[in-house]
C-alpha cells in the first residue's frame, strides 16, 4: 500500500478513527477505499470490483448507484434542504413518510417518530418506555430485557441492549436495569436430545424465570430482532415466537421488534413481524428504509404506548426529546422514493422469488470442509466455520475465510466464525451463484491451508 503523504490511504490512517476496527492494526494495514458502486458491486480506488455481499451494512436494498434516489435528494435539497420537527413545526416529506409507514405497518400502529440511526431509534424507544411507565404511575417498571447475542446499537442505552461482549468491554456497559435472556441458537444452546420446539419452550421458560426473579412489576419491555443479525444471523427455532409472546402478554410487558435489518423485504416478507406473526407494541426501522442513501430511522408506536406518552407531555408541557435531524426533509424524501421504487419493482416479491436459490447455495456451503452450520431465511444467512487448530482464538478462522473472500472479490463480514451474506435485494439468481461460487472457493482455499 502506498504511504505517500498525499495518498488517501495515508491520510485516512493519519486522521480517521474507524468503527469496529483495531486502531493499532489499522495503522499498519490502512483502509480499503471504496470509490464507487453500481448495482450489487462496489469498486475500490484501484479499480477492483467486489460483490457487496453485505449490502453495505445489511442495508442497501436497491443496490448502489440508483439515480432516482440521488434525484430525489437533489430536488428536496433545492426546495427545502433542512428543517426540524420541534415545537409544532413540520414539513411535507416527514408528514408523508409518517403516514406511509403507519399505513404499511403489519400490526396497528398510531404514530411514527423519526431518528437518524437504529441506535438512536432503540435509545429513544427506551426513553419512551421509561416515560410511559412514569405516566402510568409505575416508576418501578423500568427494567428492559434483551437477548444474549442480540444487536440493537451502540449508544450507551442501545449498546447495553446489545448482547455482545465487545460492545460492552471497556465501555462500562451494560447500564443497570438492562437484562439478557437466552440466545435462541438451537445448535449451540440445545440440550442433548432436545427438539427445536422443546428448546424454544425452554427459552420461553428462561424468559419467564428471569421476569419472576426480577419481579414482573419491574419489567417494562422486551427488545428482540425477528432474526438476529450481527450476533451471527441466528434464525429462531421452530415455535420460538409462539412460545415467547404469550409470556410477554401474561406480565403486560411491552414488545419492541427491532426490524432495523429485517424490515422492508429482507426475510422475504415486508417485515420480519409478518414472517413470524409478531405483535409488537413498537417497531424500530432503519437501513433499508432509505437503502442507507441517507441516514434515517423511525419508531412506530401503537396507542398503548402513545396515549400515556401524550398525556404525560401534556402534564409536563412538552415532550422533552428530539434530534436536530429528526425527520430531515432530504432523508425523508429519499426514503419515500426508495419505498416507491421498491413497490414499483415489486422488490419484496423478487426477494421471495430468488430466496430459494440463495438458501440452496447457502445450505450447500455446509457440506464443505470447515463448515459446521449454514442458516438463513429470505435473503439473509450465514455459514459458521470451525477447525480445532484455531478454536482457541474465537473468530480467527472466520476472519481468515473472510479475507480469502475479499481477495477473490466478495465483501462479507465475519461475526466471530460466522460469515454473513446479506446482498442487495435486487440481486439476481445469476449473481447469487457468482457470490456463492466465490464463497465456496474461499472456504476450499482456507481448508487446504489448514490441512483439511
Amino acid at each position: 500500500m502506498s504511504r505517500l503523504p498525499n495518498s488517501i490511504e495515508a491520510r485516512d490512517v493519519a486522521y480517521q478513527l474507524h468503527s469496529y476496527t483495531d486502531a493499532r492494526r489499522h495503522e499498519e494495514t490502512g483502509p480499503l477505499v471504496i470509490e464507487r458502486g453500481e448495482g450489487i458491486h462496489v469498486y475500490d480506488n484501484n479499480g477492483k470490483r467486489y460483490i457487496e455481499g453485505m449490502a453495505g451494512l445489511w442495508s442497501v436494498a436497491l443496490g448502489f448507484g440508483e439515480k432516482r434516489l440521488a434525484e430525489a435528494a437533489a430536488r428536496q435539497m433545492e426546495k427545502l434542504p433542512y428543517y426540524h420537527t420541534f415545537t409544532h413545526k413540520s414539513h411535507g416529506p416527514s408528514v408523508e413518510l409518517a403516514e406511509k409507514l403507519v399505513g404499511m405497518a403489519p400490526v396497528p400502529m398510531s404514530k411514527a417518530y423519526f431518528t437518524n440511526s437504529g441506535s438512536e431509534a432503540n435509545d429513544t424507544a427506551i426513553k419512551l418506555i421509561w416515560y410511559r411507565s412514569n405516566a402510568l404511575g409505575e416508576p418501578q417498571r423500568k427494567k428492559i430485557i434483551s437477548r444474549v447475542k442480540g444487536y440493537h446499537g451502540v449508544t450507551i442505552a442501545s449498546a447495553s441492549l446489545t448482547g455482545l461482549p465487545n460492545n460492552h468491554r471497556s465501555f462500562d456497559l451494560p447500564i443497570a436495569g438492562v437484562l439478557h435472556t437466552t440466545c435462541p441458537h438451537y445448535r449451540t444452546m440445545k440440550a442433548e436430545g432436545e427438539s427445536e420446539r422443546e428448546f424454544a419452550a425452554r427459552c420461553a421458560r428462561d424468559l419467564e424465570d428471569l421476569i419472576l426473579a426480577e419481579g414482573p412489576e419491574t419489567i417494562a419491555a422486551f427488545f428482540a430482532e425477528p432474526v438476529m443479525g450481527a450476533g451471527g444471523v441466528i434464525v429462531p427455532p421452530e415455535g420460538y415466537w409462539e412460545a415467547v409472546q404469550p409470556v410477554l402478554k401474561k406480565y403486560d410487558i411491552l414488545f419492541v421488534a427491532d426490524e432495523v435489518i429485517c424490515g422492508f423485504g429482507r426475510t422475504g416478507e415486508l417485515f420480519g413481524t409478518t414472517t413470524y406473526r409478531l405483535e409488537p407494541d413498537i417497531m424500530v426501522l432503519s437501513k433499508q428504509l432509505s437503502s442507507s442513501y441517507m441516514p434515517i430511522s423511525a419508531l412506530l408506536v401503537n396507542e398503548k404506548v402513545y396515549r400515556p406518552v401524550a398525556d404525560e407531555s401534556n402534564r409536563i408541557g412538552t415532550f422533552g426529546h428530539g434530534f436536530t435531524g429528526s425527520g430531515h426533509p432530504v432523508a425523508a424524501a429519499v426514503a419515500l422514493e426508495n419505498l416507491k421504487i421498491m413497490e414499483e419493482r415489486d422488490l419484496v416479491a423478487h426477494a421471495r422469488r430468488v430466496s430459494p436459490r440463495f438458501l440452496a447455495r447457502l445450505k450447500a456451503l455446509q457440506d464443505l470442509p470447515l463448515a459446521v452450520e449454514a442458516r438463513g431465511i429470505g435473503l439473509i444467512g450465514a455459514v459458521e466455520v470451525f477447525h480445532e487448530t484455531l478454536a482457541e482464538i474465537p473468530g480467527a478462522l472466520g476472519a481468515r475465510v473472510n479475507q480469502a473472500m475479499h481477495a477473490h472479490g466478495l465483501i462479507s463480514r465475519n461475526m466471530g466464525d460466522a460469515l454473513a451474506f446479506c446482498p442487495p435485494l435486487i440481486i439476481s439468481e445469476k449473481e447469487i451463484d457468482e457470490m456463492f461460487d466465490i464463497a465456496e472457493a474461499a472456504i476450499a482455499e482456507v481448508s487446504r491451508e489448514v490441512g483439511v
